[in-house]
């Protein structure tokens, strides 16, 4: 494993841990008491654009089904965890150069490394992949289908700094804002919007200074809520399928291959999942069976099918009055909150429904993650509570 960064280091991100996310740290074995900014998530607040308030319950006593952590612990301790797997792990070393050979092996060259040959190379690079440019299949003007920033603030009120909000400001749909909480009494706080909405990027600046002007928001963070360093923003790529998913040998994985969500931008999870789904191509291949075309009908079978229903309701989410509808919906009553905040924070594939062939029983009442887990992780909030 090379990276040019040392660890820990700052990731712009949300901080936000899906079900899906969640299932798959698990599978890892990652321990969240290993994260120090781990907080634990029961429940869900969402702000319609007229003002009103839903609380979306996450099951009880069936596991994590959400969660917030700082990106620079969890990273941390995901390269950690990979150490004491086996793995080794070069930090600061960046890629100068990546080529295929004429026998379909890759040639990179690292620095403190020197020309590192494979037979398969698995590139987790980011947004700009710097692999894709080098192997001359980048795609050129793309900046992503959203884009987002956030800030840590610390000291903030009791309910930020253990409740999740997300607030559906009218002019920024189909974006919204948000509230995490993260240990310690501080909450990741920031907004997304996407590239064809009423904003554009270089508007994020001063509609930052205004959406923490907004009297909800002010109220929400507290009084003695202040910024902790600087904002900072971020592209988001959700176009899977669209960037190409595998080169000869080299197999790209999260934002290198635009595997974020398009109706949330969430990523985590998605990085996750094709990061498994690429290794298991590598792994489980035969020795005759070409690595690419495997892994490619894994993401379509698995991930785009989903992408492209998201981006279906990405239509409806454009309108106010759909979105008023669809909350409205969701807040029916409490079987409605519990599978909406379900659906919302992947603990099954957004397309399922529509999707038979990978339906199964009990495809809607899985357990969460961590089900075994007796303690709640360091930090938590809701230490003591159901919800393990």
């Amino acid at each position: 494993m090379v990276d040019r960064a040392r660890f820990p280091r700052d990731k712009i991100c949300g901080d936000g841990l899906t079900t899906s996310a969640l299932r798959e740290l698990e599978a890892l074995g990652l321990d969240p008491s290993r994260v120090p900014s781990w907080v634990d998530v029961d429940e869900v607040v969402l702000r319609s654009p007229v003002g009103r308030e839903i609380d979306l319950p996450l099951p009880h006593g069936q596991g994590r089904f959400a969660a917030v952590a700082r990106r620079a612990d969890l990273d941390h301790a995901l390269v950690d965890l990979a150490r004491t797997a086996g793995s080794e792990v070069h930090e600061g070393c960046g890629l100068r150069s990546a080529t295929v050979t004429p026998d379909d092996t890759i040639v990179a060259e690292v620095d403190g490394l020197g020309a590192v040959e494979a037979r398969h190379l698995v590139a987790a690079d980011g947004m700009w992949s710097p692999t894709r440019r080098m192997l001359g299949v980048a795609v050129e003007g793309y900046r992503g289908e959203w884009h987002a920033l956030r800030q840590y603030y610390v000291d903030v009120s009791p309910r930020a700094a253990r409740e999740l909000v997300v607030w559906f400001e009218p002019d920024l749909l189909p974006g919204y804002m948000w509230s995490f909480p993260i240990q310690g009494g501080c909450a990741n706080v920031g907004f997304g919007i996407t590239r064809d909405g009423s904003y554009r990027v270089g508007d994020m600046g001063a509609l930052w200074r205004e959406l923490l002007a907004r009297p909800h928001v002010r109220e929400w963070l507290g009084p003695d809520a202040r910024p902790e360093g600087t904002h900072r923003a971020w592209p988001i790529p959700a176009r899977i399928g669209g960037p190409t998913l595998a080169h000869g040998p080299a197999l790209f994985v999260g934002d290198a291959a635009a595997a974020a969500d398009p109706m949330t931008g969430e990523g985590i999870g998605q990085a996750l999942l094709t990061g498994r789904w690429a290794a298991e191509a590598i792994l489980d291949a035969g020795p005759d069976e070409a690595i690419a075309p495997r892994y490619r009908a894994q993401v379509e079978a698995e991930l785009a099918v989903d992408h492209r229903f998201a981006d279906t309701l990405m239509r409806v989410l454009r309108d106010r009055r759909g979105l008023r509808a669809s909350l409205w919906a969701a807040g029916t009553n409490d079987w409605t909150r519990r599978n909406f905040a379900r659906w919302l924070f992947e603990d099954y594939p957004r397309a399922l429904l529509l999707t038979p062939s990978r339906w199964h029983r009990g495809m809607l009442q899985g357990p969460g993650a961590y089900q075994s887990t007796g303690t709640p992780a360091a930090g938590s909030p809701t230490a003591g509570s159901a919800g393990r």
